[in-house]
């Protein structure tokens, strides 16, 4: 009996070692495949990525019949357009040998708009040996659409009144490195606008066809009609830029611009320069006429009129009045009923008036918390108390410089200049500000025949509001909005964008000192006035006359040799 039970003993034995010998034998785990993928965390639009695909097998099991698939990101450009890559045993070999390791690299382009996710994804499926069960590891990958080099900015008055037509543009600029295809803008139009025309045309009045952008290269869409609504209404405009890609609309950048509807109001007690809402610029003629109408029922006798003065912008040295008398203390003009006589005796319903001039100053001192949106105050006493305000506009400064030698870019070419070969010039742009805050500034200029955008901006940051329409040749650069000191103020610098252009001399401009851009235009809307600003610097031409290092003789063109 002690016999049977110590053999039954050494037979269990004997089949949990040879069991565990064969579990040993085809055990296999899938983490002893690692695959894993490489790349970029964060990209600008459309930049070339590259993505590496690596496997390794850290097991010591063959696995056998490899396949890799690859996925690119959503929207991505790709050779062959194929968004999936399959690689079978006649890339992969027909087995992953332990400690075998292969990597596969796949390019692409990726299309999104900023802060877009975008992820890659891989999956490798394999038998091990002695097993029938396939097996799959897979990984992806997020990278990021940190930059869009793209311009894309409405051109719109900030109000309009309610049932006026309008005309607007949205301006668009690439200063990407791959050329864009099948691009197309989309705008979705507040409620109650009427759509009258555009240009170039619109499909269904919305959607324009822009094809092809290079670097260097923009646009601009016209468009034109008219809006309805009540006083003080905000209607908001949305526009799209983006690229058709198999027959899905793939949004790059959008912009949103509000408008408001207004109605003029009439204030009939004052006026300036025949303007009861007249806005002062600095060095304007004040022409100040007060108007005082009796509405009661009984005649009003013996009345006199105080005009008192108030505000930094004020040139007190150069009142006048025929009719009134000047204190000098407190900055009043007097009229009284011995020299005016309406002052002496007005029926029911009737009118008189007093008038007086005096001057703006050009320029006067601000300080960071001082003469920040000036004002003129007359305060009028007649019988009662009345005061009026005038608001002043800003001094927005504006120079357009040219340069051939720099330390921003760097120029080449011949100078003097000769016939058919380019030269480089770098065009400096600076804006000061005085005393309110700027909306919407922008600057245009026009490249003439012979000049051309190198792509070359600085600082880099600006180039995503810098705009070329290639048609028109028109140059904008959209600031947006500007602080009261700007480059007036220590703490507040002035803002600033140099680019370079290349000019290349015709034939009939032997002899001459051609233009390489034409007189550039600043325009802006005054936050605190509500008007619309606008200055021109002279066109440049080659004779470079901020540039001290460039003799004149030098800016002539001459015959090429």
């Amino acid at each position: 009996m002690n016999k049977i039970i110590i053999f039954f003993i050494i037979l269990t034995l004997i089949v949990g070692i040879t069991g565990f010998w064969y579990y040993q034998q085809n055990f296999f785990s899938k983490e002893s495949i690692k695959l894993e993928i490489l790349s970029k965390e964060n990209v600008s639009l459309a930049e070339e990525v590259e993505y590496i695909v690596k496997y390794k097998n850290n097991g010591n099991t063959r696995v056998e019949n490899p396949e890799l698939i690859f996925e690119y990101p959503e929207y991505s450009i790709v050779e062959g357009k194929e968004l999936r890559k399959h690689l079978g045993t006649e890339e992969l070999g027909e087995a992953i040998y332990p400690g075998e390791e292969k990597i596969f690299k796949f390019k692409a382009r990726l299309l999104g708009k900023e802060n877009d996710a975008k992820t890659a994804k891989a999956w490798l499926s394999y038998t091990p040996k002695n097993l029938k069960a396939r097996y799959e590891s897979a990984t992806s990958f997020i990278t990021i659409i940190k930059k869009i080099p793209l311009t894309f900015e409405f051109d719109l008055p900030s109000k309009i009144g309610a049932g006026k037509d309008i005309t607007f543009h949205l301006n668009y600029f690439s200063n990407l490195e791959y050329p864009l295809s099948d691009l197309r803008v989309k705008i979705l139009y507040p409620s109650e606008f009427e759509f009258i025309s555009s240009k170039p045309s619109a499909l269904e009045k919305t959607e324009w066809d822009i094809g092809i952008l290079n670097k260097a290269k923009g646009g601009r869409i016209e468009i034109a009609g008219r809006i309805f609504g009540e006083p003080g209404q905000q209607k908001i405009f949305h526009a799209e830029l983006g690229v058709w890609q198999d027959g899905t609309f793939v949004l790059l950048k959008q912009v949103f611009q509000g408008i408001e509807l207004v109605k003029p109001s009439l204030f009939i007690t004052q006026q300036i320069n025949g303007n009861p809402e007249y806005i002062a610029s600095p060095g304007d003629l004040l022409h100040y006429e007060i108007f005082f109408k009796n509405i009661g029922d009984e005649p009003i006798r013996d009345l006199f009129l105080v005009a008192k003065l108030k505000g930094e912008p004020f040139d007190f040295e150069t009142i006048k009045s025929e009719l009134g008398s000047f204190e000098q203390g407190d900055n009043s003009i007097i009229f009284d009923s011995r020299r005016v006589p309406k002052l002496k005796f007005l029926e029911e319903q009737e009118e008189g008036s007093v008038e007086f001039w005096i001057e703006v100053k050009k320029k006067w001192d601000i300080k960071k918390s001082e003469n920040i949106n000036p004002i003129l105050i007359n305060k009028v006493y007649l019988s009662q108390r009345k005061e009026f305000t005038t608001k002043v506009n800003t001094i927005l400064d504006f120079s357009q410089k040219a340069y051939y030698n720099d330390e921003v870019f760097g120029n080449s070419g011949p100078v003097p200049l000769k016939i058919g070969e380019p030269t480089t010039y770098t065009i400096i742009w600076q804006v000061k500000n005085h005393y309110n805050s700027v909306r919407n500034v922008k600057i245009k200029a026009v490249l003439p025949s012979g000049s051309l955008l190198t792509g070359k901006i600085f600082p880099e940051e600006q180039a995503e509001k810098f705009a070329f329409d290639s048609e028109s040749r028109e140059i904008v650069w959209t600031i947006g909005d500007v602080e009261a000191g700007q480059g007036i103020l220590d703490q507040l610098p002035s803002i600033n964008i140099a680019f370079q252009i290349s000019f290349t001399p015709e034939d009939s401009q032997k002899g001459t000192f051609p233009e390489i851009i034409s007189q550039a235009e600043i325009t802006g809307e005054d936050a605190w006035t509500g008007e619309i600003l606008s200055f021109i610097s002279p066109a440049k031409n080659t004779s470079l006359s901020d540039d001290d290092t460039i003799t004149q003789e030098q800016g002539i063109v001459l015959e090429n040799e």
